[in-house]
Formats: C-alpha cells, structure tokens, sequence
C-alpha cells in the first residue's frame, strides 16, 4: 500500500536541537529504508522544508512503525501525520456504458 508521510511540527523543539550528528543518522536512516525499498520518494515542501514521504507499506501501522524508527523521531524532534492511499477510480466514468 502507498502511504504518504507529512512531517507535522512538534512544539517546544528549537532549531539548535538539531544536531549534525542527528542529521547524519537520519539521513542514513532514509537511505536504509530506500534501499529496502519502503522509502520510495523523498522531498521538503519548498515553503516549510518540512518532510513529504512516499512508502510502500503492508498498512498505516507498518508505516508508522518505520516512521517511529527515523531519529528525528525517536529525539522528539517531527512527527508525521501519515495518510494511506487509493486508487483513483475516477476514470471509469469515462468508460462506462451511459444508459
């Protein structure tokens, strides 16, 4: 299943919590989870610079067991608001019989 993963901003954390060393490891951490094939697409919202994920994940919850292992997590430092994913079945109005 596709999952997308919003980072959300959690209060209280200031920018100075942000180590290089945490941010080492989770970059790492993403590299991991793109090299088992569960992180497919990286990005920053160009306004807020904050984290839009793509994975592929058996449900919600295994997203958000992979999500809680990221360090940025772990520190308390984002969360992500995490949205499963449909199909889109708007194109079989196009092809269905009119009456």
């Amino acid at each position: 299943m596709k999952i997308l993963a919003l980072e959300k901003e959690v209060c209280g954390v200031t920018d100075a919590q942000f180590t290089e060393e945490i941010l080492k490891a989770e970059a790492r951490r993403a590299w991991e989870l793109h090299q088992s094939g569960v992180l497919r697409e990286l990005y920053f919202s160009a306004d807020k610079q904050e984290a839009v994920l793509v994975l592929e994940c058996d449900n919600a919850g295994e997203a958000r067991r992979q999500l809680a292992e990221l360090p940025l997590v772990r520190a308390g430092l984002i969360d992500f608001q995490v949205i499963p994913l449909a199909a889109y079945s708007g194109f079989e109005r196009l092809f269905a019989p009119t009456p």
